[in-house]
This record gives structure tokens, C-alpha cells and sequence, in this order.
């Protein structure tokens, strides 16, 4: 279904600096990047939805002050474009769309979101905001650069984020059934290498009391797929303990200059499939799966994936429960001083 539109308009340029209202929903946006390959035979059916930026926008933004006002303004069915340009501050969207009118914020890649300073804030924060689509335009900067808390129904699509002081794209607190797709992602880590990662899905168990009142966190059923991550200090996609039942499809990634981790990919969650991806230049293993609490670190499924590591180390290290995940023969591996895995493939 198709968003009711309320007339466009252009926001005006008064004033409430660097907080607003921002992003995505289950959907595929025209964002002029090249779509992801079609996921491989027996994988996860792929989320499709509305096409929301395709459509005219209701509101036209052009610097940092307007885009505040219309997130701020925005209800379900808005529909924020932004003008080529570069928008600084600290963005927040807390508004809620729903699935047959979400709300869109969409822009090129010349339309930039600066986040400024590698130790500040972050550049764009949807906190409770549900049903958002983000598409298409650049974040840079921040310490952090997309985060999510406690979203749902958010579509991240075709977005450049780089050169953030930790991660790129954060989905926590109880943040499931987003989609994160088609995403270009680089330079992160420029604050503290270890907490370089490219994607970062829920939160360590140590961060359970201040995020999620000492239980897990549980982002479930995340799907990210299409994505090209490199030059990421930490893990391209780090998956933690207490999130279940994701989709990890298609991406691509590269381990060149990765100080902070010993992996491309990082599960200690649950009945994960890890399927159709491609990297190179490992800094050790390229996929690993650990149990860091009892009960987690399980059922996860590697297939379809190719590894060239061109290190010392797996293709798939299954550290523990090996018995629990599977590894299937269709993945391919090169370059890798230990081989395919630590479990026999099936």
C-alpha cells in the first residue's frame, strides 16, 4: 500500500539544533546502488514491502536546522527528501510509523549527514522509533555513526556510512525484524579499534544492565544482506549473544587492515544462518562462533559462503559446541593455512 501523501512542503529554517526524528521499514527503495545477487537456492525468503522513496516526498529539506524540524514533525506516512548537501549534527528520530505508512528520509549520496567529531555523538540515532525507512544518502563522522534502540520494521538501504569513531550500523536494545541491505560501509574504528565493527547486532552480555535491565538482548530476527564492508578495524558483522534467528545473506566483506579482531564475521548468537557471502583477507579465521554463555553460540548454519583468508587460520572456526552448528559442503574456501572448518562439513 502506497503512503497517503499530505501535500509537499518545504521546511523552514528555524530553530531546536541537533535533535529530530529519523528512518526505515521493510521495503526496497530506488537508491542507485546496484542490487544485492538473489539469495541462494533454499535460504531465507527475502523481506519486500513498500516502496516509499520512490514516491514524491511530503517534505523538502535542505540544511541541518529544516531536517531537525521535519524529523521532529514526522507522522506516519512522511516522506523527507533531502537536497544535496552536507547536514551536521547529531540527528534523533523517535517517531513511529507503521507497516502500511512508514516514514522515509531518503537522499543521493551527496546528501550527507555529518556527525562531526570521531569521539561526540551519534550521527543518526532512531531511539523507539519503528517502521522508518532510511535510503540512499551518506552518514560520516560521529562516534557512532546509524544507531537503533528498541526499533522494529526499519529499512537501511543504500546508505554510505564511513569514517566513524566505532561502529557503523547499531542495532540494540531489543531492536528485531529490521532489515539492513545494500549498504556501503568503511573506515570505521577511527576512535578506538575494538569497537571498529562494521554491523553490530544486539549487545555484549557486560552491557546487559545498562541497556536491557540485566536481561538479554534480544534483536531478534535481523536480516542483513548486500553489504560491502571493508577497512573496518573490528569485525565486519559482530552478532551477540541474545540475539536469535537472523539472516546474515550475501555480503561481502574485506579483512585488509583489521587491527581490532581475529575474524570477518563474529556469532555468539542463535539459529543464525550465515549464507552467500564472500570475503577476503582474513585476519585469521574468517568466520568464527563462540560461546561466551552457556546456551548461546548455537544452532548456527554456514552455507554458500566463500572464504579466501589468505591467513593462518579456518575458514569457519567453530570454537565450541561443534556438534551444535552446522557447516555445510557448499562453502568454498582458499587461502586458508587450516582449511574449511573445525567441524566436518555435511
Amino acid at each position: 500500500m502506497n503512503p497517503v501523501r499530505h501535500g509537499r512542503r518545504r521546511v523552514g529554517g528555524s530553530g531546536a539544533c541537533l535533535l529530530a526524528a529519523v528512518l526505515v521499514a521493510l521495503a526496497s527503495c530506488s537508491s542507485g546502488v546496484q542490487e544485492p545477487a538473489p539469495p541462494p537456492a533454499g535460504s531465507p525468503a527475502q523481506p519486500v514491502g513498500a516502496t516509499v522513496c520512490a514516491h514524491e516526498p511530503t517534505v523538502e529539506v535542505s540544511d541541518g536546522y529544516q531536517l531537525v524540524e521535519a524529523l521532529a514533525g514526522a507522522e506516519p506516512g512522511t516522506v523527507i527528501g533531502m537536497a544535496p548537501g552536507t547536514y551536521s549534527g547529531n540527528f534523533v528520530a523517535t517517531a513511529q510509523g507503521t507497516a502500511e505508512r512508514p516514514i522515509a528520509l531518503c537522499g543521493t549520496r551527496d546528501a550527507v549527514l555529518d556527525g562531526g567529531e570521531v569521539d561526540g555523538d551519534y550521527a543518526l540515532h532512531l531511539d523507539g522509533a519503528t517502521h522508518w525507512q532510511l535510503i540512499g544518502f551518506t552518514v560520516s563522522g560521529g562516534q557512532k555513526g546509524v544507531m537503533v534502540d528498541r526499533g522494529s520494521g526499519i529499512l537501511i538501504e543504500g546508505l554510505l556510512v564511513e569514517g566513524t569513531g566505532d561502529e557503523a550500523v547499531h542495532l540494540r536494545q531489543h531492536s528485531s525484524d529490521n532489515v539492513v541491505r545494500g549498504n556501503t560501509i568503511r573506515r570505521t574504528g577511527l576512535r578506538k579499534e575494538k569497537f571498529g565493527e562494521g554491523i553490530y547486532i544486539g549487545s555484549a552480555e557486560s552491557n546487559w544492565c545498562d541497556q536491557t535491565n540485566c536481561e538479554p538482548d534480544r534483536s531478534d530476527r535481523n536480516v542483513i544482506e548486500g553489504n560491502t564492508i571493508s577497512e573496518t578495524t573490528s569485525e565486519s558483522v559482530d552478532i551477540k549473544e541474545g540475539t536469535t534467528g537472523g539472516v546474515l545473506r550475501n555480503n561481502r566483506f574485506s579483512g585488509a587492515g583489521m587491527t581490532g579482531a581475529d575474524s570477518w564475521v563474529d556469532v555468539k548468537g542463535n539459529n543464525w544462518t550465515i549464507v552467500g557471502n564472500v570475503g577476503v583477507d582474513a585476519p585469521e579465521d574468517g568466520f568464527q562462533v563462540h560461546e561466551i554463555l552457556d546456551g548461546w553460540g548455537l544452532h548456527n548454519t554456514f552455507a554458500d559462503n566463500t572464504a579466501t583468508v589468505n591467513a593462518d587460520g579456518y575458514a569457519i572456526n567453530i570454537t565450541k559446541n561443534r556438534e551444535r552448528n552446522e557447516v555445510a559442503c557448499s562453502n568454498t574456501v582458499s587461502g586458508a593455512g587450516k582449511g574449511l572448518s573445525t567441524v566436518d562439513c555435511r
